[in-house]
């Protein structure tokens, strides 16, 4: 009777171990963030979301969206985890899923922090530079006064986007590494 009793545990234990769930795989699933924010218009609120997706680090990515306040979705970025860890992996110990997914969160997290968005886009006393790809656009925000947003690509890469009420679209207005 005690073996009987000794195999079905040791079976049991198998069975379970067998069938977990990683938990460094599952940890970035369903990890959203919403926040709702001025953007297309200055008065009402469009909506910002970003979220982890893929099932391991390898295949992860930030999914970053706006939707505007009457629901329609106006833009739409994907950002691969891989391309994130590459900058950071000289001051950052990625080479564990479990700080990779980490790292991921902490993204997440900060990826809506107020300093990155900017009220208004552009002020009247701001000057285009070479990081400005469109300065019709540069222009346009100094009038329209529309806020704009800052998201980071990478350590030194940022991308700063606003509504173009000109084109009906979402634009990026200045794009740069911070040093």
């Amino acid at each position: 009777m005690k073996q009987l009793i000794t195999c079905f545990f040791l079976c049991s234990i198998f069975l379970v171990a067998c069938n977990s769930v990683d938990k460094d795989d599952a940890a970035g699933k369903d990890f959203v963030k919403i926040v709702t924010k001025p953007f297309t218009d200055s008065l009402k609120a469009d909506t910002f979301k970003v979220q982890i997706l893929g099932d391991k680090p390898d295949n992860m990515h930030l999914a970053f969206s706006i939707s505007s306040f009457d629901g329609k979705q106006i833009y739409d970025v994907d950002i691969k985890a891989t391309d994130l860890f590459k900058n950071y992996i000289a001051t950052i110990d990625l080479s564990k899923k479990k700080n990779q997914i980490k790292f991921l969160q902490e993204e997440v997290n900060r990826f809506f922090d107020d300093e990155n968005f900017m009220e208004p886009a552009v002020d009247e006393a701001d000057v285009p530079d070479a990081n400005v790809p469109d300065r019709a656009f540069f222009d346009e925000l100094k009038k329209t006064k529309l806020n704009g947003f800052i998201y980071r690509l990478g350590k030194e890469s940022k991308n700063y986007v606003a509504w173009s009420d000109k084109e009906g679209k979402v634009k990026t207005y200045y794009t740069c590494c911070t040093k």
